[in-house]
């Protein structure tokens, strides 16, 4: 077995990394305001989950994985204590793990973004890319949202417009 070791000068700092991941944040937020109360728990396109499942899931991500991080607890990922029956309770929900967010990434020093983690017990990659990993699939849920949005004959967010 070889192994290599390669250094990377960066390309985005902490906080740009957080400021673009709180950008996707805001948006999602707005593409669930977008939906109409029954909709947003009840409709779907080719079988796929309504779009506040796919909410629920973003929501067991982001928060959980950065405090396992910042803890280095390998909890399983879990979904099941995330309990929302209203817009309201899904978007305070949401802004509750924006917070959290936000203060667990705060608590990692940038030399940690490098170093290798096993997320949910699972993946073992480094720090950065467990992140990157979280944004993208918000992006991916998000654009299922857009999906539904169109069908039901609404105006999604735009998607350049990630900035509070």
């Amino acid at each position: 077995m070889t192994t290599a070791t390669t250094t990377q000068e960066s390309v985005i700092n902490k906080e740009q990394l957080l400021r673009h991941w709180l950008g996707h944040r805001h948006l999602t937020r707005k593409t669930i305001e977008a939906f109409p109360e029954k909709e947003l728990f009840e409709f779907s396109v080719g079988g796929m989950r309504p779009f506040a499942k796919l909410v629920v899931e973003l929501l067991a991500i982001g928060g959980p994985a950065l405090k396992n991080i910042v803890s280095r607890n390998t909890n399983s990922y879990n979904e099941e204590g995330i309990i929302v029956n209203t817009k309201k309770e899904l978007l305070e929900k949401w802004d509750e793990e924006t917070a959290t967010i936000h203060g667990y990434f705060n608590q990692i020093p940038e030399e940690g973004f490098s170093e290798t983690f096993k997320l949910f017990g699972q993946y073992e990659f480094p720090i950065y890319e467990n992140i990157l990993y979280f944004i993208d699939n918000e992006i991916h849920h998000r654009a299922q949202g857009y999906v539904y949005l169109r069908a039901l004959g609404i105006q999604p967010p735009f998607f350049w417009e990630r900035q509070a």
